[in-house]
């Protein structure tokens, strides 16, 4: 018989394959891991990567305004411009043509990796001198 199991957690699946070979020995047969992303990991790279983006804006226009004696002020307008996608698998496993390849091989043509980039406005505020 042949059982598939699909895993979220690679190190759990390390940890399942360990025990079925110690325990089952050379009566089981483990093939190599088919990696990809489903669409919802997709959707929440994209979103960790817009919101890391504005996040990196906001740290630099501080260091902008510090810079000139300012103070940064609420954000006026975020714009996300472009979005950039590349690398990963998503919605199918890979194809069995890879199964020469290493583990390691495995991993990174499968890993996804996105960019960001976006257009903010913030309010700028002059800094109070307050005498003492």
């Amino acid at each position: 018989s042949q059982v598939c199991i699909i895993f979220s957690d690679f190190g759990k699946m390390q940890n399942v394959c360990n025990l079925l070979t110690e325990k089952l020995g050379t009566s089981v047969t483990i093939s190599p891991p088919h990696f990809y992303h489903t669409p919802e990991a997709i959707d929440t790279l994209r979103r960790q990567v817009c919101v890391t983006a504005v996040g990196n804006t906001h740290r630099k226009a501080q260091e902008v305004c510090r810079l000139f004696g300012q103070a940064l002020g609420k954000p006026l307008l975020i714009k996300e411009e472009e979005t950039k996608e590349w690398g990963g698998h998503m919605d199918s496993p890979l194809s069995y043509s890879g199964d020469s390849q290493t583990l390691q091989e495995r991993i990174q043509n499968a890993t996804a990796y996105a960019s960001c980039r976006v257009f903010a406005v913030f309010e700028i505020k002059g800094k109070e001198n307050k005498l003492l």
